[in-house]
């Protein structure tokens, strides 16, 4: 009785978010039936990509029966696993994505879900991006997401990124652990990462990317998909977007119920931290901006900094799809 009654608490909560709620997803009984019932989504140890960590049930509500997390690293490692096939769709960073399409991996982007969560912090010395210039920042590896955001917010100041920049890895500590012992000057963190520095009182945020622009005008997070899986099941694309689209409504509408939920998932230890970013991040963004604007922001800022050789047209052109997202917003439109 228990879970009958924690189940339909969940979709009261569905449609007090205005993200359509049983009625809608009755008349989604009519459409043509999923090409398969089995999705694979990628698991991180961010959790800014919450929405498709609290979407399960939105997806069988949908038609899917057998619903799979794949671990995988944040950025490339996404990107590697949607590429080869072993990860259906996943939330992803959009500079990163811009990258994989470059090299002609089968990625499909489907649409933006929401535009801030990673903030770049800086010890006394940096106030600016353009304080980077001769400084040391931290980061897992050249060509992981902090490494390409930070290349591109550089890029977008006038800094030469291979050349005004130190960029420090140490395979043994975190970038974040770099930060904390004063090894490097500044490291580009994400949820949870900030949520912890903050409480802890160390360093101060340079660039919050959910309020500081032109960070906060584009799309951090994008849904992608692997292009044949989007090719050869049309309808179960669609109907994937749509739950996670909900489910990014869901975090807006109820931010304490998703963050114990990502908790109890185990996706995450601290339920503070989880309720800072549920509370922070601006997922309802998905309805107002253009994914491609992002693409075309981001692509732009990469091939300044020699990291793509595609334009923004052909990234444009060659790894994105947003027919899907045309006929979901217009069936979730409120």
């Amino acid at each position: 009785m228990q879970i009958i009654q924690s189940r339909r608490s969940f979709l009261a909560s569905v449609a007090a978010a205005g993200a359509a709620g049983l009625t809608a997803a009755a008349s989604f009984a009519t459409e043509a039936p999923l090409e398969t019932s089995t999705i694979r989504l990628a698991k991180i140890r961010g959790i800014c990509i919450a929405p498709q960590y609290v979407a399960e049930e939105l997806l069988r509500l949908e038609g899917f029966r057998d619903i799979r997390y794949v671990m995988a690293e944040a950025g490339y490692g996404q990107s590697e696993k949607i590429a080869r096939g072993d990860v259906d769709f996943s939330l992803n960073f959009a500079a990163p994505l811009v990258l994989a399409i470059d090299a002609g991996d089968p990625i499909t982007l489907l649409a933006g879900v929401h535009p801030g969560c990673f903030e770049l912090f800086g010890d006394e010395s940096i106030h600016s991006i353009t304080d980077l210039r001769g400084k040391t920042v931290g980061i897992q590896g050249l060509g992981s997401t902090p490494h390409v955001f930070v290349t591109s917010m550089a890029a977008y100041v006038g800094l030469d990124p291979q050349k005004d920049i130190r960029w420090v890895t140490d395979p043994s500590v975190g970038p974040m652990e770099l930060f904390i012992k004063g090894k490097v000057h500044a490291f580009l963190g994400f949820p949870p990462e900030p949520q912890e520095l903050r409480a802890r009182d160390i360093g101060h945020v340079v660039v919050n990317s959910a309020i500081d622009r032109p960070w906060s005008q584009y799309f951090c997070c994008m849904l992608a998909g692997n292009t044949d899986f989007v090719r050869n099941n049309p309808v179960a694309t669609k109907h994937v977007l749509r739950a996670i689209l909900r489910a990014a409504d869901l975090c807006v509408a109820e931010p304490r119920r998703v963050a114990r939920q990502i908790v109890d998932g185990g996706f995450t230890d601290n339920y503070d931290y989880a309720l800072q970013t549920m509370s922070e991040v601006p997922y309802g963004k998905w309805r107002e901006y253009d994914p491609e604007d992002t693409i075309r922001f981001y692509a732009l800022r990469l091939h300044e900094s020699d990291m793509i050789k595609s334009s923004p047209q052909e990234i444009i052109a060659n790894g994105t799809d947003w027919r899907f997202l045309i006929d979901v917003k217009r069936e979730l439109k409120t």
